[in-house]
Formats: C-alpha cells, structure tokens, sequence
C-alpha cells in the first residue's frame, strides 16, 4: 500500500509502534476479553433457547428474542477481537474475518438502539392509546416490525463493510480499519477522507445513540405523565365507570418488563456512550491535526472503548434473568432436558433405560398393591 494514498489519521496510525507497551496489561486485557467473549456467547445462546424454545411466543418475547440474537452476534466477533489483542495487536486472521468483525459489530449496534427504540414507542402506545393497542399489537406485527429494523440496520452497516480493509503498519503489524481511501472520487485525497469519516462518525451516533435516546426519553416521559394523569383522575372519582376503565388498561403495562426495558436501556447508555464520545473526539481531532495529543488520546482510548461497548451484550444476559424470575425456572427445565438428553446418549444407555424401567415397573407394582389393600380394608 502506497503511503500517499492514505488518509491522513490513518498514516499516523500505521506510523504508531507498539513495542513500548506493556506486556502484562496486554495479557490481562486478553484474559479479561477470554472471559466476556465466553460469558457473553454463552449466556446469549441459552437465552436464545429458553426465549425460543421454553416461552410462550408474546410480544414482549419477540422484543427480547430478537435482541439476544442481536447481542449474540456482536459477541461471536469476541473471540476474533481477543486473538488480534494475543497477537501484539495485529490482525492475522485476513480481510474477510476483518470485514464480518467489523459489519456484525456495527449490525448490533443499530440493531439493538432500534428494538430499545421501539420497545419504548411499544410501552408507550400500551399507555397513551390501549384500545388501539388491544387491536393492532400481536406477535406478527412484531415480527413484522424487528425484520424492518434489521434491514434498517444491515443497510446502515454497508457503509462501515465497504471501507473495512487490513493495512499494514511500519512496525509489521496488521490493522483491520477503516480505510477511507478507497474508491476515489474526483475531489482530492484528503476531501475524500474527511468526508466519509465525519459521515459515519456522524450517522452512527445519530441513528444508533442519540435520536433513539431521544425517542426512548420522549416515550417514557409521555407514560409518566399519562400514568401521573390517572393518578389524579382516580383520586378524583369515586367508582366511576372512567376509574375502571383506567384499571383495566394500565393493568396490560407489565411492571417487571418495564422495569427490566430501563435497566436494559441504562446499561446500552453507560456501555456505549464512550465509545460514540471517542469517535467524535477523533473526526474533531483528525480535522484539525492528526498528529496531536488528542489523536494520540483516541488511538488508545477508542479500542478500549469498543471492548466496553461489548459488555453491554455480556450483561443484556443477566438483566432477562434477574428481571424475570420465570427465566430462572424456564433455564432449571431446559438444563434439567439437556443432561437427560446427554445422559440417554451415553455409552450405558442401554443400561440405564433397563435400570429405570426396572424402577418405574417397581414403582407402579408397588402403588398397585396399595392400592389393592386399601381396597380390600374398605370392603371389610
């Protein structure tokens, strides 16, 4: 790669050496991303089983479905991740690994700030207009609506796959990066750069942070007053017909999932917000020099940042299961269905299945003369 070609915040990447960093910390960085990468694949594959397979299909299941599968995909990219950090942070593993890294990371991205989005409008739409609700809102519908929005997202991400390349640096390392280099346009080099740079820096905080931030804060804001409205409206009537309608429809707003939706959308605020913070601070730094302190800040800072951004698919997990008790139960009988499975699989299976049919023809005898007793001291 000819380095006249290349954008300007980029060359000062490749001119950057990794040798005076340390050792340790690097393991201990690796090590900690070995233990999210493994808790959050795991975690997010059961409770894509349990929400799938173990729970009756509700909308709110559709919600939750589908953002375990979105914070399952941006993990499976952990692993790859943890390998360039043990490599001396270099990537070794080709242009196609560096390209599906970097589209499932940004997919996940839009995809979860638009289900948070719409879970919002949808408890929002519970409280403002519960008849229309009651009619319209089903689980096709839902579905109708999470398949839009990971098109959404897979549109929004093209961008982000397209300008994803490795490129060597002068120290023999490998960086999977954005290169905005290429595919040249008629306008100059650095014009190129700056603009494709600031345009996905921008859209990605708009679409994926801030504008469903704003709808998440306008949602809840617009139930709280709803809910403070009828607070009144019942303190300033006394068994009317509009007090029990006011029950019946705030009755449908499921006080544990919306409770779990909050901590969900708080975790999404405090996991991602460095990394957008750090992506700004580079547009801002890279236009007016690219080789000051502040670059120097960002080149550190934002790959930190992408690993924090991760824990927000890692603790996802554990908000579903401690919000929602009957999680914990559904994951004891789905766990409970997987060892019996591994256990009739064995080499003893023969054995064991005469073993219990033996137990079970015992029980059943045993329960028969019981019963046959009973019966003989009644007719006595």
């Amino acid at each position: 790669m000819n380095l006249n070609d290349t954008c300007p915040m980029l060359k000062s990447m490749r001119n950057s050496s990794h040798s005076n960093r340390s050792n340790h910390a690097d393991m201990a960085v690796v090590a900690l991303h070995g233990i999210f990468s493994t808790m959050g694949i795991l975690e997010n594959a059961l409770i894509l089983w349990v929400v799938g397979f173990r729970v009756r299909r509700t909308v709110a299941a559709v919600w939750v479905l589908n953002l375990a599968l979105s914070d399952f995909l941006g993990v499976l990219t952990l692993p790859l991740f943890t390998y360039y950090l043990s490599s001396s942070h270099s990537w070794e593993l080709g242009a196609p690994l560096c390209i599906a890294q970097s589209g499932l990371f940004f997919l996940n991205m839009f995809v979860s700030a638009f289900l948070l989005a719409t879970i919002s409008l949808d408890r929002c739409l519970l409280v403002m207009q519960p008849i229309w609700s009651k009619t319209h809102r089903s689980v096709a519908m839902a579905r109708k609506i999470c398949a839009l929005g990971w098109l959404w997202a897979g549109i929004n991400t093209i961008p982000y796959v397209l300008f994803r390349a490795v490129i060597p640096t002068t120290d023999n390392r490998l960086l999977c990066y954005h290169d905005f280099a290429r595919f040249p346009t008629a306008a100059t080099l650095d014009h190129d750069c700056r603009v494709r740079q600031e345009a996905t820096a921008l859209s990605k905080f708009l679409l994926a942070f801030l504008i469903p931030l704003i709808i998440i804060a306008s949602s809840y804001a617009c139930v709280s007053w709803k809910l403070r409205q009828r607070h009144l409206q019942r303190q300033n009537s006394l068994f009317t017909n509009r007090r029990i309608y006011c029950n019946s429809t705030s009755s449908t707003l499921s006080p544990r999932f919306s409770k779990m939706v909050m901590a969900v959308i708080a975790v999404f605020i405090f996991t991602w917000s460095p990394y957008h913070i750090f992506c700004l601070l580079e547009i801002s730094s890279a236009s007016a020099n690219p080789l000051s302190d502040v670059q120097k800040v960002v080149e550190v800072g934002l790959p930190i940042a992408a690993t924090f951004s991760f824990l927000n698919a890692t603790l996802n997990p554990f908000l579903y299961a401690f919000s929602c008790p009957d999680f914990c139960e559904r994951i004891r009988e789905s766990m409970g269905a997987v060892l019996e499975g591994l256990l009739a699989e064995g080499e003893d299976t023969g054995s064991a299945r005469l073993q219990f049919n033996g137990i079970r023809r015992s029980v059943i005898e045993k329960a028969r003369n019981i019963d046959n007793n009973s019966k003989t001291e009644i007719e006595s």
